[in-house]
């Protein structure tokens, strides 16, 4: 795991499931994903109007580029939501947290956006993570 340091600090306003500010040490080899939607690998988008899987399924595709990258979910420590609706943000939270460390949560941003690649899908996300220099 990267020396990634993740902090509330006292003086912001505390948060539900994220961290305000991460700091990276030297030696770290920065891994950007691009934006990650409810598609599978063989094409096949996850069900329309259904948050907790299309969820799912952009943080398996985050996953699985980390992966590629030599990264875990343990080096991430940004993530961006972009969602089409905000009264699913329970959900989102609650698949969110099968994936990440919720005892040092990565630094987070969620925007709400008129549309996505295709009206069926519903988020998108996008992660940022650091692994120590090989």
């Amino acid at each position: 795991m990267a020396d990634i340091e993740l902090t509330t600090p006292p003086t912001l306003p505390q948060t539900n499931g994220y961290s305000h500010v991460a700091t990276i040490g030297p030696g770290h080899r920065l891994v950007w994903t691009s934006g990650q939607v409810p598609i599978a690998a063989d094409g096949t988008a996850a069900p329309a109007g259904d948050w907790e899987a299309q969820t799912r399924q952009a943080m398996q595709n985050i996953g699985a580029a980390l992966t590629a990258a030599g990264a875990t979910w343990d080096d991430v420590f940004k993530l961006t939501f972009y969602v089409v609706d905000t009264t699913a943000l329970a959900t989102v939270r609650t698949v969110r947290d099968e994936f990440i460390n919720v005892e040092r949560p990565p630094t987070s941003s969620l925007v709400q956006v008129a549309g996505l690649i295709r009206p069926d899908l519903l988020i998108e996300v996008e992660a940022v993570a650091a692994i120590a220099d090989r």
